[in-house]
C-alpha cells in the first residue's frame, strides 16, 4: 500500500526483505580493533537513521559480532544445513497439517499469514508466555504490530522445536529477535 496525500494505491507484492547495517558510521562500533571513538553516541545516532515504523515491520533483528581469528578456528556447528533444512520441512508440514485439520488451503495457515481468530487459535500461549508478552507490551517495547509479529514468530519457533503449545521459552526467543528495537528504545 502506497499512501500519499491525495490517493492510496495497493500493489500486489510478496517481499522478503533482508538487510544489513553496520554498528555505526565507521563500521567498527564500540568494540575490538579499530573501535569507534565516538561510541555509544555514534551507534545510537546511526541506528536512529532507520525510522521506527520501518523497524517495526522487520520481524527478525539479529546482531552479529565481527568474526575473530578464534571464531575461524572453531569446529563446525553441530547442526548443519541439511539438518536445519529437515527441521524447517517438519515445521512446514506441521503448518500444512493444521490447515488440513481446519479444511483450509495450506497458504492460509502458514504462520506468516495467520491473523485474527486463526492466529489466536493456532498461537495460544501458556500462562507464563502470555505474561512475558504482556509485560513486553506494557513496558512500551512492543507495539500492537510487534505483538502480532512476535506471536507468529513464537509459533514458528515452537514448530521448529517440535512443540505443540507455545511455551514461555518460545516467546522469550521471539522477543530476543526483536531485541535491537528494545535496546535502542525504538518500539518493536
Amino acid at each position: 500500500m502506497v499512501a500519499r496525500a491525495n490517493a492510496h494505491v495497493r500493489y500486489p507484492a510478496r517481499v522478503q526483505l533482508v538487510a544489513a547495517m553496520n554498528p555505526c558510521r565507521c563500521g567498527y562500533g564500540g568494540l575490538g580493533k579499530g573501535h569507534c571513538g565516538k561510541a555509544p553516541r555514534c551507534q545510537r545516532d546511526y541506528g536512529n537513521r532507520v525510522s521506527g515504523p520501518l523497524m517495526d515491520r522487520i520481524d527478525l533483528q539479529i546482531e552479529t559480532p565481527a568474526v575473530t581469528a578464534a571464531d575461524l578456528a572453531l569446529p563446525p556447528p553441530i547442526e548443519g544445513t541439511a539438518e536445519a533444512a529437515a527441521r524447517v520441512a517438519r515445521a512446514r508440514a506441521v503448518q500444512e497439517t493444521r490447515a488440513d485439520a481446519a479444511g483450509e488451503p495450506a497458504a492460509l495457515y502458514l504462520n506468516a499469514k495467520l491473523e485474527g481468530e486463526r492466529l489466536t487459535a493456532v498461537a495460544a500461549l501458556d500462562d507464563a508466555g502470555k505474561a512475558l508478552l504482556t509485560r513486553a507490551a506494557e513496558t512500551g517495547h512492543l507495539t500492537a504490530r510487534g505483538w502480532t509479529r512476535t506471536l507468529r514468530l513464537a509459533r514458528t519457533i515452537a514448530d521448529l522445536d517440535g512443540s505443540g503449545p507455545i511455551r514461555r521459552v518460545h516467546v522469550a526467543e521471539a522477543l530476543i529477535y526483536r531485541r535491537t528495537a528494545v535496546d535502542t528504545g525504538v518500539p518493536a
